[in-house]
């Protein structure tokens, strides 16, 4: 299993605090935003990683990641994503050469959770899984409905969510998912949409779930970045006590 890390995008909602550098590269309490989903793949094994980035920015990776011994990557790779606003989905076609026919877990550059995905990594065969959570504001989110616990439809930042889920920004995909790429439409956001790409893995009966288990989120607006940063100071705070205490 490779991994893939999407960190590409203007992220406007976050001027001017990205006029200077990349959003995923901005600090989460004590490290680059980018260093979570880095250690998340790392946790579930995963040590050959490719880095999609776009902007004005871009170059900005290399000083901090360099080849991937700083964060202890066996590998790190990056491509370049020629439209900084064509959407998830156009930034993970990027990717195909570097699955080279394998599957591949995607996760988000801005999502930082301490769950352990390392099971379902190595029991994922084909299809793909998508990891959903409990958020209070879904409308910010893909978003699963659900009936009698299997998912019928996928919507994308919903007025009305049929669910308080949201489809968290770490997914699991076998490699049909570029032929699946390739066969969309942009939404009328101009973008590919991962929702997109979802739905039809789902229209194939091809689509598991599971709900991941500890904390998530993004860290993509003004809130989340601040409330991201205050719970992983009081993790890392928390975990330096019990270990003081243990000596």
């Amino acid at each position: 299993m490779k991994g893939v890390i999407l960190a590409g995008g203007l992220a406007t909602r976050l001027y001017p605090l990205t006029w200077a550098t990349n959003k995923h590269l901005l600090p989460v309490y004590n490290k680059p935003m980018i260093f979570y989903p880095l250690d998340t793949l790392k946790k579930a094994g995963i040590n050959d990683v490719l880095i999609v980035v776009s902007g004005p920015h871009a170059g900005d990776f290399l000083r901090v990641l360099r080849n991937g011994e700083g964060v202890s990557m066996k590998n790190i790779r990056y491509a370049y994503q020629e439209n900084p606003q064509g959407g998830i989905g156009d930034a993970l076609r990027l990717a195909e050469d570097f699955s080279d026919g394998g599957n591949i877990t995607v996760i988000l550059g801005d999502n930082t959770t301490d769950a352990d995905i390392s099971e379902a990594v190595g029991k994922f065969q084909s299809g793909a899984k998508i990891f959903l959570k409990k958020v209070p504001d879904p409308k910010r989110f893909g978003v699963p409905k659900l009936e009698a616990g299997k998912i019928v439809e996928i919507l994308e930042k919903p007025e009305n969510p049929p669910s308080d889920f949201a489809v968290t920004g770490l997914y699991m995909y076998d490699n049909q998912v570029f032929d699946v790429i390739r066969g969309l439409q942009p939404s009328p956001r101009g973008e590919l949409e991962i929702t997109d790409v979802n739905n039809a893995y789902l229209n194939k009966g091809q689509l598991d779930w599971e709900e991941l288990t500890g904390y998530w989120s993004d860290a993509g607006t003004f809130d989340t970045l601040h409330s991201a940063g205050t719970y992983w100071q009081n993790k890392i705070l928390n975990e330096s006590l019990h270990t003081d205490r243990d000596e």
